[in-house]
């Protein structure tokens, strides 16, 4: 099989995705044809299939995956979010548009803690959206909140997405969780800064809150706060803090925080062996679907290589001539288009072992080839994150639809996500011209681990 023909992969496997057929058997179907072609039907592409396969279950890194889906089912369930609602807006309700703020702010402590975007988006929205109708916010409003709040979870540490990501991209996931912080909170301020700002020109979209005679008195207000935030706050300890303190790695501290958050439904006196049960089998079934795409696409990968797909993808850059940034553009705009119709792993699966090799030949800012990584995948990230909330696939707006009352139509949820949309490149922006936003906190935690 020619070099050239390795390129047909993309195009076959779009075609078997429109099709309808599952990502992973798509991703499986195309890699077992491609190959035999390859190694014209010999028993060799087996064996490399079977190498793949044992590489995939002997990832010590993939163990964190099963754990922070367990930690973000046990979570939903654990009475945490509703606390945390209640806390938050005690402080947030008297803003323009303080809800929605509070939104934000229960979404960031929420995905710190579960790591689960799906799992941010359905119980932060089952919470706020009521409270928000019921106070006559902008329904586009609401909906871009829970939207652009929820994906957060791609973004801010710990995430399920970043220990796909790290193997993929041959970069260490402790150091990728350090890197998308101050990103992650850059997009969440900006956020809070334009619904304030929105609220303000706009009253009517999110007015304030009008004082209530049975509000509590301050010092309840801090034991109402403390009582919500100290747990999610060691929970948040123990998997991040260690994490970055370098106390444990990534699998280690997945598994503190599924034993945390069993404790925690202990606690909050939500534990019955059923909630145990669906927890365990929401696992199950989430982590199987994952690894399997995650094997998939190691497969596709793997033939692609070797069949000289990417070197002459590789060349076809060279050839074209462009620039590292242009590179980086191109890079980035086709995994925002993959978006529409891919889910993250499976974009992660397919677009990152072409990118990396050609994006860590340019020079960006004088930094490390080492660097260049970790940048590029922090912007990926943020990139894939938009993408998560673009019509007209968004599954963001697919998981709204499925929380939201009748009165919260479709074109609601697009118009509200627009906004939000404009922010994410902002961020993306900032972060490409400042990538010590993305870098600097890995290498302070280095020195200091040193």
């Amino acid at each position: 099989m020619s070099a050239e023909l390795a390129l047909w992969m993309f195009p076959a496997l779009m075609v078997m995705i429109f099709m309808g057929f599952p990502v992973a058997f798509s991703l499986l179907s195309v890699a077992f044809v491609f190959g035999a072609l390859r190694f014209n039907f010999s028993p060799m592409a087996v064996n490399v299939f079977a190498q793949k396969i044992d590489e995939v279950a002997a990832a010590y890194v993939l163990g964190a995956v099963p754990l922070f889906i367990f930690m973000g089912s046990l979570m939903e369930r654990s009475g945490i979010a509703e606390r945390l609602f209640e806390a938050i807006h005690l402080w947030t309700r008297r803003l323009p548009g303080g809800l929605a703020v509070g939104t934000v702010i229960l979404c960031v402590i929420f995905a710190a803690a579960s790591g689960v975007v799906g799992a941010t988006e359905s119980v932060v929205g089952l919470l706020a959206i009521p409270v928000m109708l019921r106070y006559a916010y902008d329904k586009g409003l609401i909906s871009g909140t829970i939207c652009a709040g929820g994906s957060l979870g791609t973004i801010i540490p710990p995430s399920v997405v970043v220990v796909i990501l790290g193997p993929v991209a041959d970069v260490d996931v402790g150091g990728l969780f350090m890197g998308m912080l101050f990103p992650g909170l850059l997009l969440a301020l900006l956020y809070i800064l334009y619904i304030l700002g929105r609220c303000i020109v706009r009253p009517e979209d999110g007015r304030r809150l009008p004082p209530d005679e049975n509000d509590p008195p301050l010092a309840r207000k801090l034991v109402i706060t403390a009582v919500a935030l100290v747990p999610p706050v060691i929970l948040i300890f123990a998997v991040l803090g260690t994490i970055l303190l370098g106390w444990a790695t990534p699998t280690e501290a997945a598994a503190m925080g599924a034993l945390g958050s069993i404790i925690m439904v202990i606690l909050y006196r939500n534990f019955s062996l059923g909630v145990l049960k669906e927890a365990l089998v929401k696992t199950l079934l989430v982590t199987a679907m994952i690894l399997m795409i995650l094997l998939a696409g190691n497969i596709f990968a793997t033939v692609f290589t070797i069949a000289g797909g990417l070197v002459t993808t590789q060349n076809l850059v060279e050839s074209a001539g462009l620039s590292g940034w242009a590179t980086m553009a191109l890079l980035l705009m086709l995994a925002f288009i993959a978006g529409f119709v891919l889910d993250l792993i499976s974009i992660i699966l397919i677009i990152i072992p072409i990118a990396m090799p050609i994006i860590e030949g340019f020079s960006f800012y004088d930094l490390e080839p080492s660097e260049v990584k970790s940048w590029f995948c922090i912007l990926f990230l943020i990139v894939i994150q938009t993408s998560y909330l673009t019509p007209p696939m968004a599954p963001a707006i697919f998981y709204l639809r499925g929380i939201s009352p009748p009165e919260i139509r479709l074109g609601h949820m697009y118009r509200g996500v627009l906004p939000f949309i404009v922010l994410e490149i902002i961020a993306l922006a900032v972060v490409m011209l400042w990538p010590d936003l993305a870098l600097w906190l890995p290498e302070q935690m280095l020195r200091f681990r040193d």
